[in-house]
């Protein structure tokens, strides 16, 4: 991969990642771990797109279908760990 398509992929993951912080809302150490998770799923997705062969959308060399269900996937998982809450509740 070159360095523009490894560009354009880390604009669309960012750009994925801070549209569901828009819509989930939440502190700006929420929307870094939007981003970070956004990125790392674009690129999990990216690396089963070019492992597994399959091809959703492609664009030249990037596959932004995979990338993007990718990020999804891992904002959506991302999102609902983030947000358990444990309970302090001692028996003793």
């Amino acid at each position: 991969m070159t360095l523009p398509v490894v560009l354009l992929g880390l604009v669309i993951a960012l750009l994925v990642g801070f549209l569901f912080h828009t819509l989930r809302g939440g502190s700006g150490l929420r929307l870094l771990l939007y981003l970070a998770l956004s990125v790392l799923g674009f690129a999990l997705g990216q690396w089963v797109s070019m492992a597994g062969g399959w091809k959703l959308y492609l664009l030249g060399a990037l596959d932004v279908g995979l990338g993007v269900i990718g990020s999804i996937l891992l904002l959506a998982a991302g999102d609902w760990l983030s947000r358990i809450e444990t309970k302090n509740k001692s028996g003793v």
